[in-house]
């Protein structure tokens, strides 16, 4: 039952789970999630829009695919930052919500079918997941037929909506930060967009911390440097689940790296 877990072993899971999302291999998906612990998988699938259900006696995840470099429908919906009115409140990013509108009536159906006074529905995802698991959790908030959701957990996430709607949302999302991870900068703030949720910051050594302004700035140029000499940029090396899920194993396990 993943109430019953710790807050680092609950991230490591979703973590986990929001890196299998990115699956095609339906065999394969199911094989890595019973392993975790879920008996049932459905996968949805629109239109280039991606998200999975894993359940099981206890809980039911929804777990919302990212950005895929070679998907158009996935680059498109990155870029189309025009705010448009939100199915919730006030404004949300124009190509995130046109991709939740097109797996969303299976998905409420779905979840209004399975989701009883047994079950738990959680929300997770990574990049442009995030993003789609942040708009899902909204609307579920706002569906007088479902429960609400326990929790939502996010990877990389940019962000979605402005001010009013990200106030509106009032669940407890954890959102995950890997140091100079750039998709967590966009949509830039002058125009209008905010962040929703609690931040967890990840430094340049994969340590959990809550920096200071200032302190956060040396993290990233240390997180720069510390890419360079590995001949990567980090603002883009940062987004990747492969970071964001080692990070979490050591975080989990109750260790650090050292040389931090």
């Amino acid at each position: 039952m993943i109430s019953k877990m710790s807050f680092p072993e609950r991230s490591l899971l979703f973590a986990k789970l929001s890196s299998i999302a990115y699956n095609d291999n339906i065999k394969e998906v199911k094989k890595q999630v019973k392993k975790l612990g879920f008996t049932t998988v459905e996968f949805y699938n629109r239109d280039g829009a991606q998200a999975y259900r894993f359940q099981n006696a206890e809980d039911l995840v929804i777990a919302c695919r990212g950005t895929q470099p070679t998907e158009f429908n996935d680059i498109k919906a990155d870029l189309n930052a025009v705010p448009v009115v939100a199915e919730t409140v006030s404004r949300v990013h124009k190509g995130f919500k046109a991709e939740v509108d097109e797996l969303w009536p299976m998905v409420l159906e779905d979840i209004q079918r399975t989701v009883n006074k047994d079950n738990k529905l959680w929300f997770t995802g990574h990049s442009l997941g995030a993003a789609m698991t942040t708009i899902m959790a909204s609307r579920c908030y706002y569906e007088d037929s479902i429960r609400d959701p326990q929790e939502v957990y996010t990877y990389g996430s940019p962000r979605v909506g402005w001010p009013g709607y990200c106030k509106a949302m009032n669940i407890d999302h954890h959102r995950w930060v890997n140091n100079n991870d750039i998709v967590t900068r966009v949509p830039l703030a002058i125009m209008g967009y905010r962040h929703n949720g609690t931040e967890h910051y990840m430094n340049a050594w994969g340590n959990v911390r809550k920096p200071t302004g200032w302190q956060r700035f040396k993290d990233r140029m240390r997180g720069m440097w510390m890419g360079l000499k590995q001949g990567s940029i980090d603002n883009f090396s940062d987004h990747g689940m492969n970071f964001y899920i080692a990070n979490l194993e050591m975080y989990a396990s109750g260790k650090e790296n050292s040389q931090s």
